[in-house]
């Protein structure tokens, strides 16, 4: 367990729910636990959910499922505020961590501040993430008000200088080094945590040593990479997956252990990619539930499309009656027995062979 989640526990045992509140959280939790323990398909009431405030987003970027088929087929919009606290009121006091993010900037959200004081009403202890691309004029200006309130930001960055611009499209990486100096000195001594996210692909794999060195010097603690995910990015075929089983690519995550065992001031969160995979590697049939902003609850975070694939509408029927609908256990049953659905097509979780560092 890394440093940022030791906080983040900590934090959460601080601030357990109160008097009757108590009984009916931890309750929950031996549901949980009975649950697992029987190989139901039920679950009990959510620890961390994903709220997409928003799907709308400023940028254009070669790693996004927005740019392709499914992504330009999607309605767009907002969840309204009244909506956001209808689903809160329901999953409180059982909720632990909320993520405010999708397949948008998070921060075109406007009334982001009023969700963010709603939930902190609830308990002060439910762990906040968020997800940005920092790229927004008057960044700053619009993150301030939150932060302190925030318990996690993270920032996708996809690369340095060049490679970054050619893969975020619409973005300046000289604007976005500014926005991280200035969000770094203003999370200084909060209780809001930075972390850099990197999507490995074939165009910015050489970045992911030069990466650690850049958050040292912006004074970013957490740093994560994740493999690309071709789940919904429908124009690239899975072979591109061989790549990072190329030897270049072992060498250079090689060279990225070494630059990160070296520091002492950033950890990586995640740059082992040596499991094997199957759809029970999946998590997501169990937990970090994806409420789009219009309700629909799909499988995972990676292909949020509703029109493709959904277990149902929480804004209808209740978040409880969907996670435990006929549709999702249906998608329960296939995780037993690992029989991956063609809806996963794809998914770097199924998809990508065990990849270990070059000797």
């Amino acid at each position: 367990m890394n440093k940022r989640k030791i906080r983040k526990a900590i934090k959460r045992i601080k601030y357990l729910p109160r008097n009757k509140y108590l009984f009916k959280y931890l309750g929950n939790k031996l549901k949980h636990f009975y649950y697992k323990a029987t190989k139901s398909k039920k679950v009990a009431y959510p620890s961390t959910i994903m709220l997409e405030l928003t799907n709308h987003c400023n940028l254009h970027c070669t790693t996004c499922p927005r740019e392709y088929d499914y992504g330009k087929k999607m309605d767009k919009g907002k969840m309204q505020i009244s909506q956001a606290k209808t689903v809160i009121d329901e999953l409180w006091p059982y909720i632990d961590s909320i993520g405010l993010t999708g397949m948008g900037e998070t921060f075109l959200y406007k009334d982001i501040e009023e969700i963010v004081d709603y939930i902190k009403s609830k308990n002060k202890g439910i762990i906040i993430s968020v997800s940005t691309n920092a790229m927004l004029p008057d960044f700053i200006d619009i993150v301030k008000p939150i932060v302190d309130k925030i318990d996690t930001i993270q920032i996708s960055i996809d690369g340095l200088g060049e490679k970054y611009e050619k893969i975020r499209i619409g973005a300046s990486f000289n604007a976005l080094q500014e926005n991280l100096k200035s969000l770094s000195d203003l999370c200084k001594n909060s209780e809001t945590t930075l972390m850099l996210n990197m999507v490995v692909t074939k165009e910015n794999y050489t970045c992911m040593a030069p990466l650690v060195r850049f958050s040292e010097d912006i004074n970013i603690e957490f740093l994560d990479f994740t493999l690309f995910n071709l789940a919904s990015v429908t124009k690239i075929d899975r072979n591109y997956y061989q790549f990072y089983k190329s030897e270049e690519f072992k060498i250079a995550l090689k060279e990225l252990d070494r630059v990160a065992d070296s520091s002492d001031f950033v950890t990586v969160t995640n740059r082992n990619f040596s499991t094997d995979n199957s759809f029970q590697k999946c998590p997501f049939p169990w937990t970090h539930f994806y409420i789009c902003w219009n309700g629909f609850v799909t499988p995972c975070c990676a292909k949020p499309f509703p029109k493709e694939c959904n277990f149902g509408n929480v804004f209808e029927s209740g978040v409880m009656n969907i996670l435990n609908g006929k549709k999702i256990q249906a998608w329960r049953q296939l995780w037993f027995n690992n029989e991956t659905p063609k809806f996963c097509d794809k998914c770097h979780f199924i998809d990508i062979e065990p990849v270990a560092a070059g000797a």
